[in-house]
Order: C-alpha cells, then sequence, then structure tokens
C-alpha cells in the first residue's frame, strides 16, 4: 500500500477512517478533526488522492448542508446513496439529514437539547 502523500493527508484519512458505520461527517467536520479547520477543500483533494490500497469509508464525507457531492444521478452518486443506506443512513433526494446522522448528533443533543 502507498502512503499519503502528506502529514495533512494522512491525518484526514485517519478522521475519515474514525467515522463509525450508521454515522456521517462533512468535509469540514473531518477537516477539523483532523486539526486543519477551515481546509474542507483539502479533505475533498485528498479524497480524490487516497493511496492504492487503502480502504476508507469515503462515502461517508458529505457536503455540509448534508448532501452528496457527486452529481444527482451519476455513478459516484448511486453509489455513495446506497453504501449509506445499507447502514441505515436515511437518504432523501441525496440529502442525509445531519441533526440524526451526523458525527456529533449526540452530543449536540445531549449538550443544547437539540432534536435528532
Amino acid at each position: 500500500m502507498d502512503k499519503p502523500k502528506s502529514d495533512a493527508h494522512a491525518r484526514i484519512f485517519a478522521a475519515i477512517a474514525a467515522i463509525p458505520p450508521g454515522r456521517v461527517a462533512s468535509y469540514g467536520a473531518i477537516a477539523a478533526r483532523a486539526g486543519l479547520p477551515g481546509r474542507a477543500r483539502l479533505v475533498g483533494r485528498a479524497l480524490g488522492e487516497v493511496p492504492d490500497g487503502m480502504e476508507l469509508p469515503w462515502f461517508r464525507v458529505l457536503r455540509s448542508s448534508g448532501h452528496i457531492a457527486f452529481p444527482a444521478g451519476s455513478k459516484g452518486f448511486r453509489e455513495q446513496s446506497k453504501r449509506l443506506k445499507a447502514e441505515g443512513v436515511d437518504v432523501k433526494n441525496g440529502r442525509v439529514p445531519l441533526a440524526t446522522f451526523g458525527l456529533d448528533a449526540n452530543l449536540d443533543r445531549a449538550l443544547w437539547g437539540m432534536p435528532g
């Protein structure tokens, strides 16, 4: 297996690998967890440069709105939607409710009483 391109990429990949099944995170949330706040676009670039042989739950990473980033109806869109649904994630019109399935949904609910 090839190594990540940089330390930043390695931290991004570790943050993505830590997303548990049935949960999702935005590009921005992954950047923040990797110690790279404000670098959501770097997360997107890193996902396009995953080393050969590295298995990552790439499909658990979404736009900040909860939408799948691939164009609707594309092969990538269908694959991401299928994988998320297989984990019990609710995907409607290419969008996942982050308040329910987001990585920090339970923490937000516990701290702030936010619905989920």
